[in-house]
């Protein structure tokens, strides 16, 4: 069972980050969550691929998500690290994150990310996320 739903975690994101186009919640569940990047061209690096740094962005908001629905809206955990693998060249498409908390504890979380192009088969990008969950005191 999860504590917030997609439509909770969007609206969030839309308060907690103005002016910013994070990814979209599509779906949460059970340690999981699916995300979506719209494409933009902003996005694109030369080369006309999506770069690293948008990926890396939707691999930290997709654990972020995944993480807020499962303990609540706990706006003060935070990345501790994020370790990315760029494994093929994405199209000027959407991109879709399927995210899965693999530990939860009481102060760390981690999570995998996998990254596809909206239709395709193969993996862009592949995260491992973690987050530190503050006390429950803060």
């Amino acid at each position: 069972m999860t504590r917030l739903t997609a439509d909770e975690l969007n609206e969030f994101f839309v308060r907690a980050f103005p002016g910013t186009t994070p990814a979209l919640v599509e779906s949460v569940g059970p340690r999981s969550a699916q995300l979506r990047l719209k494409f933009q061209t902003s996005q694109l690096r030369p080369g006309g691929t999506i770069s690293g740094p948008s990926l890396m962005a939707l691999a930290d908001t997709a654990m972020y998500a995944a993480l807020l629905a499962q303990i609540g809206l706990v706006p003060l955990a935070v990345t501790t690290n994020l370790s990315i693998n760029f494994l093929r060249k994405p199209p000027q498409k959407d991109v879709i994150a399927l995210v899965e908390i693999v530990k939860l504890g009481a102060r760390l979380a981690v999570g995998d990310v996998r990254m596809l192009s909206d239709g395709e088969p193969e993996l862009v990008a592949q995260a491992n996320v973690t987050y530190s969950i503050p006390p429950k005191h803060l």
